[in-house]
């Protein structure tokens, strides 16, 4: 739980020797320290954790990393090619679905158990190129009758107490431009991707956000419109992205 707003704190001339002497620690904070006229002035940084989510090949890797770099955050990647039902998944959606979905279900939760007890916990803000959520998303597109309920009473359970994310980015494209950019990283699993099923997850990511952002008004959540924006190949459109999400960032870290 985070604190309401940033604080200050003014040391004397004996509280600056037995700190710098010692190790600044704090186990919900990130903090600066400055040295001012009348004092040692600590400016305590909130800890922010930054989602990306958007169909497949829309980028959401890439600017994760770009984040990261930035605006110094602890980068955390999703395991996706490691599932070892990938390739059979979209060879036959039906058959592997289930078992895709479940690996990813407790890799993910495995994951976040360690970024919030490594680094959100010790006051270390980070980003992810995905959020959890997804799970949902890709379910309720892939499992049968037989097997959604089962899949989210066990989503439920293990994703109660996970960190939430209090700042997501939302990228979105047409599925003329999701194709293409597939197309063009060119791996060996997607190859075999059903234009269909990715226009129905467009959709649903689509109506998923707007209920998202209904439901969790307090959870700022910035768009991005794909077709006409390439920041992987572009360092000027790379530019207008991180400028608009900066303020974001800097306003929940208290700076």
């Amino acid at each position: 739980m985070f604190c309401a707003k940033p604080q200050a704190a003014q040391f004397s001339a004996p509280d600056i020797i037995r700190i710098f002497s010692t190790k600044l620690t704090c186990p919900c904070y990130n903090m600066e320290a400055l040295i001012s006229g009348k004092g040692f002035v600590v400016t305590i940084m909130k800890p922010v954790f930054v989602t990306i989510e958007g169909p497949i090949g829309i980028g959401k890797t890439s600017l994760s990393r770009e984040l990261s770099k930035a605006f110094d955050l602890k980068l955390l990647e999703e395991i996706v090619y490691e599932n070892p039902f990938l390739g059979k998944f979209y060879e036959n959606i039906a058959e592997w679905s289930f078992q895709l979905e479940m690996f990813f279900l407790c890799n993910r939760y495995k994951q976040l158990q360690d970024l919030h007890r490594d680094y959100l916990k010790q006051g270390i803000s980070a980003v992810a190129d995905y959020n959890i959520f997804k799970n949902t998303i890709f379910a309720k597109r892939t499992l049968d009758e037989e097997n959604l309920p089962k899949y989210l009473k066990i989503y439920d359970i293990l994703t109660e107490g996970l960190p939430q994310a209090n700042l997501v980015i939302y990228m979105t494209a047409s599925i003329d431009t999701v194709m293409k950019r597939i197309e063009m990283r060119d791996r060996d699993v997607e190859r075999k991707m059903d234009v269909g099923y990715m226009k129905n997850l467009i959709a649903d990511y689509n109506e998923f956000m707007e209920a998202f952002e209904r439901r969790h008004p307090d959870t700022p959540v910035i768009k991005f419109q794909c077709d006409e924006l390439d920041f992987v190949h572009k360092p000027e459109d790379l530019q207008h992205v991180l400028k608009q999400i900066e303020p974001y960032i800097r306003s929940l870290q208290g700076a």
